[in-house]
Formats: C-alpha cells, structure tokens, sequence
C-alpha cells in the first residue's frame, strides 16, 4: 500500500506544477493581446469611412474573388437538392444485360479476286480477235488467234519425223529378236524416237501459244489489238486507232473476275487483338460493305485473310473480305464503307449514349432509387457504336435517367414523363347526339 500512496503523490504533485504552468502561460497571452483589444475600442464611423475609402479598390477585388469562388465551388461540388421543389420530369430506362456485337468501321477499295493481263508469248500478227469490249467469258475460251501459218507446217514436220522414228524404232526391235541388229542398234533407234517426239510435242506448245485462251471466268475489258496488229513477247503491244500505227504499253486485253468480288481495307493497330482473339474459331469475321453514298447497296460477306504483318507507316493491318457480286453492279477500284463484325461482347450492360454525362471528375449517369430519387454514379465506357454504350460501374436493373439530366444532383426528386402526362378523360356517353 505505501508504493501505491507514494505513486499517487507523485501524480498529484505533477498535476499541480502542470496546472501553474497552463496558467502562467495564460497571463502571459493575455499581456500581449490586451492592448491590441484596447485599440478595438477606439475604431469608429469615421475611421472605418476613411479606411474604406483608402482602399476601396482591394476590397472590391477581394468581394469578386471571394463570389466567384463560391460559385465555382457550387458548381463543381453542388449541395444536395432539398426537398422544397417540385420533382423534374425526367424519362429512363432499365439497364439490362444483353450480347452486344463488337463493330469496327472502315474505309476499304473493291478489288478483283482474280485479274490476268492478256498478253502474248510469241512474236506474231493478230489473225482473228473471238471476243468483245466488255464480253462475259469462261475459263478456256478462245479470245485472240495470231497467224499460226509457219509454226503449224513445223509442226507438222516435227510430227512427220516423230511417227517415222517410232516406226524405225518397232522394225530395229523386230530385226534384235531375229538377231539381224545388235542391241546398241536398237537401243540408238530408241534414243532417236524420243528425240523426234520431243521434238514434236516442242513444236506443239509452240503452236498453242497462236490461239490465246481466257485463263480465268470473268469479263474483257477493252481491247486494245486489232486483225493485223503486230504483238510481241513483251509488255509492248502495238496498237492501230486509224491510218497511224502507235504503240502503247499494256495488255491486249484485261480479264477481270467480278462475281465474287473482294475489298480491302485497314484496321488500326489497337484493334487487331479483338480480331485475332476472334479469329482463332473456326467461323469466319462477318462484314457489311457499303457502295456509294445512298447506303442502299449494302453486301454481306466474309474476311478471307488477315495479313501477317503490319504497316509501321500508318500502324494498320490490312484486310481483305469478300462479298458477291451476282448483278454485276460493283467494279473494281470503287470506294466502299466496311463494318466488321469482329467479336460478341457477352451479358454486358448497354445503356442509350445519351445517358451518360461528362463531368469533371469523368462520366457518370443518374441512377433512380425507389422513392424517385436520383444519385450520381461514376461509369466507364469500354465500347461504344451508333448511340447505344457498354458501361461498367452499375447493376443489372438499375433504372437510370436518359432525357431531362441537365439539371439534376444526388438527391433531386424526379417523376418519369410519361406519369406525368394527364390521361385523356373519357367521352361522355350521355352528350352523344342520337341519331336522327
């Protein structure tokens, strides 16, 4: 007991000093404000004029700086709206999960999925031209017959000496088997038909290359030989427009296959992982070509291949789809607006564009509780095409406003539109006219 009555002793003693201290300091405040309370006293009417008056300017400055700050604090951090308004009239809707499509736009140019310049393998004259400007042909049709005069009678020879050969070389084995040659003998007329044959199938390509056949299904272009033209083994081939020979570079003709036709275009460097994340499935990516202006000729079609690299100058990979062309109606080199589908964002939120706000502190949408109140949620916007938005940072079922947010805060009280509009009253059955 004495160690615990001296310990409280102790205590009491330093509460005491404390006390002393807490009051000497106290009188020494009060030394050095009380003259400066003193001069309070002695400010008056006059004295506050003369101040104002001397300085007036600063005050003013002082008075706009100090409103401008609070409006620009109620703006950016405005007060709960009291319950002493009425409710403003808003319309909304209910967020509600759904499979949202993944659309990427651009720009593409049609393009031929398979096109062949005509031009010629021999040194020839043009003897017969089979085909129109602009004439549909299949793969194997005759489209241009040069003169095949000479490499026609060499061939002939060639196949005359191929046949005797073959048949020296059937009497030499008749004559080995009786033992009137020797074998070198046979096998050296053996040797010699091989050669004449070879000789011979030679001068047979050699003769296929004066009838000119289209490789490919598709369309002649314009022609540019006529009966009589001189063509080369070249790119030069020469033309006649009138009594003026003139050559010109190019083909004889351009066959162009234009069902199905193909587009390509680019895609951004950002987006090429939601296409290859897609791409690995076995269905191919959908798109939807769009020809000319109107936005009337829209084709449906597919992606046939994705490039394996990308282009460091513009930071895009090329694409290339393909869509049919049954009428005929596109042309390669068109301009043609491409929407990818490149991937199905599942059980997302999608609100109305519309709903969202851009505040300061970044987008949010107005969500309605129960007793039709409104609170301000912050949101992010992942993806967003043609006015409707995928959001996170609200649930399922939330009811959010879409029209009449411009002037609400958290806590303001709302009535949707449509309860706000007055039903119209039944007719009266009794002010009807009766019929005469």
């Amino acid at each position: 007991m004495s160690k615990i009555e001296s310990t409280l002793d102790k205590a009491v003693a330093k509460l005491l000093k404390l006390k002393n201290w807490v009051m000497t300091r106290l009188c020494a405040l009060w030394k050095k404000t009380s003259p400066h309370l003193s001069k309070l006293k002695k400010i008056d009417y006059p004295t506050v004029k003369a101040f104002t008056l001397k300085y007036k300017w600063r005050i003013l400055i002082v008075l706009v700086i100090l409103y401008a700050g609070s409006k620009t604090y109620d703006y950016f951090f405005p007060a709960p709206t009291k319950g002493g308004g009425g409710p403003q009239t808003i319309t909304s809707v209910v967020a509600e999960k759904k499979d949202v499509p993944l659309i990427i736009e651009a720009t593409g140019t049609i393009i031929s999925n398979s096109i062949v310049d005509i031009r010629p393998m021999i040194t020839n004259t043009v003897k017969t031209i089979h085909v129109k400007d602009g004439q549909e042909v299949k793969e194997g049709e005759l489209l241009f017959t040069l003169d095949d005069r000479n490499d026609r009678a060499n061939y002939e020879k060639l196949k005359a000496l191929a046949d005797d050969a073959q048949k020296q070389y059937l009497r030499a084995k008749e004559l080995v088997e009786k033992n009137f040659i020797s074998k070198a003998g046979l096998e050296t007329s053996l040797a010699n038909a091989k050669s004449a044959q070879a000789a011979a199938r030679s001068a047979e390509v050699q003769l296929s290359f004066d009838s000119i056949r289209s490789p490919i299904n598709g369309r002649a272009g314009i022609i540019n030989v006529f009966p009589g033209s001189l063509v080369q083994a070249s790119n030069v081939v020469t033309t006649s427009t009138n009594s003026t020979a003139t050559s010109s570079v190019g083909s004889m003709v351009t066959i162009t296959q234009l069902n199905p036709i193909n587009v390509q275009f680019v895609i951004p460097e950002k987006d090429i992982p939601i296409i290859l994340e897609n791409k690995k499935d076995d269905a191919p990516l959908k798109v939807k070509v769009t020809i000319g202006d109107t936005g009337k000729n829209t084709y449906e079609g597919h992606v046939l291949v994705i490039d394996n690299q990308v282009d460091p100058l513009i930071a895009a990979v090329r694409v290339k789809a393909q869509i049919p062309n049954d009428k005929l109606e596109i042309l390669p080199g068109q301009f043609a607006r491409v929407s990818l589908n490149a991937n199905t964002l599942k059980d997302v939120i999608a609100v109305p564009t519309q709903a969202i706000v851009i505040g300061p502190a970044g987008r949010l949408v107005y969500v309605v509780d129960k007793d039709d109140k409104v609170t301000a949620k912050p949101v992010k916007v992942p993806y967003e095409y043609l006015g409707t938005s995928v959001i996170t940072g609200i649930n399922s079922g939330d009811r959010i406003v879409v029209e009449g947010k411009q002037n609400l805060r958290t806590g303001s009280k709302v009535r949707e539109a449509k309860a706000a509009k007055s039903e119209k009253p039944p007719a009266d059955k009794s002010t009807a006219a009766e019929p005469k």
